[in-house]
């Protein structure tokens, strides 16, 4: 994704870091869809469905002439998708320009905090975006006071509470024999300390929000829009784009892993990590076993050799959100089919009970390989800058990719507020950020490195955790306050 600030600012979204894998059979499905022009409702939603039928196991074609009045007097949003992964964006969102349609397609969601942070201090912004054929997002965000207490200068900290759950405390647990390592209590002594909340919170509620925030701030979306290139002038950067050209005072690229434009800053390529990522969103209410409540109150990461599993609550604590990581055997630089559902059973095989249970609430058709980069020192270009994943991806251990993001939009529209000279403040946004996010990025790395211990180094890890006393907040001190 790609915006323009100012003269307006130009925003590039395209962000193919939480994609999953594509698949010859998720893409005849969608070209189904779309060369019928029909969607896929596979979740109840509400009053819209007739009572019958009413499975969530099959997709039921809707056309869009049918949908469209359900639509109109559904308000803004209609649930849409896989257990409640996705949202279909009703005709009163501006971020499908008016027009009956439907997509599974996510916002995109740096480009969306970029442009609510630069639209909040008084910038002309427009958003242009590209939407893939198809794309489908992981379900959970894990938001620490960091970037919630940004929300909450925005004024969006409520929404995203109601919509999310404040889990009780972050806790480690053996993922081989199940027995706890150490924790983070994520009480009101923690908000108090940091300032504001932990959150978990669906991908697609906070992206709602934000866009809702968007249209309110008078922020500009261009759906559909690929951007093939921005080049920067004397006095601001024209995009060209699959719609024509946008001129702008400011370009500011948001367009993920992947990122197009990140070749004028750097000539790096994404590291794949060699380590994938299943997951999984399911109604508690529907699960086949009782959640206890150990998981129905925490994010609990159970750590082991080569793996690890996450299991928290989203949406008021109705739907469970896991993930399963694990280094695949398989995988060599260069090689397209690794990391398969067999890899998944293979490399859990030693895990507990626990483990092995929460195996059963991951969707299997789809994947997501571990990619990050390494970080660069230049951000700037001109009236160019880069931001979000496309300035400094990185690897999830520590849950930071989103709220490095919000970090990005809150420096970025700060810095173009306190100085009027438009260069400086980028170059002052570019020395603050690509200090701060280095270190997350590389924190990260470390990070997954002790998770995956096996043998004397998993003993001695494992010694380490349990001696730490609960109420030190040394490790996160730096990354949260």
């Amino acid at each position: 994704m790609t915006f323009t600030v100012g003269s307006p600012v130009a925003v590039v979204a395209s962000d193919a870091a939480d994609q999953p894998e594509r698949t010859p059979e998720l893409e005849a499905l969608y070209r189904g869809f779309e060369r019928e022009m029909l969607i896929p409702l596979w979740t109840e939603i509400g009053d819209l469905m007739p009572l019958s039928p009413r499975s969530k196991a099959v997709p039921h074609p809707w056309r869009w002439t049918a949908l469209l009045p359900m639509a109109e007097r559904a308000g803004e949003l209609v649930p849409v998708g896989r257990g409640g992964e996705r949202r279909a964006i009703a005709p009163a969102n501006p971020g499908l320009g008016g027009r009956p349609f439907a997509t599974p397609t996510p916002w995109p969601g740096p480009a969306v905090r970029d442009a609510h942070a630069l639209a909040r201090a008084g910038r002309t912004v427009r958003v242009l975006e590209r939407s893939p054929e198809f794309a489908e997002v992981g379900a959970g965000l894990q938001m620490a006071p960091n970037a919630t207490s940004i929300l909450k200068e925005w004024g969006l900290l409520r929404q995203v509470l109601d919509a999310g759950v404040t889990p009780r405390r972050l806790l480690f647990k053996d993922a081989l024999d199940g027995t706890d390592l150490t924790h983070l209590d994520l009480d009101d002594a923690f908000e108090t300390r940091f300032g504001a909340p932990y959150v978990a919170i669906h991908r697609g509620d906070l992206l709602d929000i934000l866009a809702r925030a968007c249209l309110r701030a008078g922020v500009e979306l261009v759906p559909g829009c690929a951007v093939l290139d921005a080049v920067p002038g004397a006095d601001g950067a024209v995009v060209h784009s699959s719609l024509g050209e946008h001129a702008a005072g400011l370009v500011v690229v948001a367009d993920g892993l992947r990122s197009r434009l990140r070749a004028r800053f750097s000539d790096d390529e994404p590291i794949c990590s060699g380590y994938v990522a299943y997951r999984g969103a399911f109604p508690i209410a529907e699960l086949d076993r009782d959640l206890d409540a150990e998981t129905a109150r925490n994010v609990v990461v159970h750590i082991g050799p080569g793996c690890h599993l996450v299991r928290y609550p989203l949406r008021r604590g109705e739907i469970l959100n896991t993930v399963a990581v694990f280094r695949s055997p398989s995988y060599e630089p260069g090689a397209e089919d690794w990391g398969g559902p067999e890899e998944l059973d293979a490399a859990f095989a030693d895990c507990g009970p626990a483990v092995h249970e929460s195996l059963r609430s991951l969707w299997r058709d789809r994947r997501w390989p571990m990619y990050d980069r390494r970080p660069i020192s230049r951000w700037t270009d001109g009236r160019l800058v880069l931001t979000g994943d496309a300035a400094h991806p990185m690897l999830q251990y520590l849950a930071q990719g989103a709220c490095q993001a919000i970090e990005d939009a809150y420096c970025l529209a700060a810095e173009l507020g306190a100085q009027p000279d438009l260069a400086g403040a980028l170059k002052s946004y570019e020395a603050e950020r690509t200090v701060r996010t280095a270190r997350v990025q590389d924190t990260a790395r470390i990070w997954g490195d002790m998770w995956h211990l096996d043998g004397v180094g998993r003993l001695l890890r494992n010694e380490l955790f349990r001696v730490r006393d609960p109420r030190d907040d040394t490790y996160v001190d730096w990354l949260y306050a």
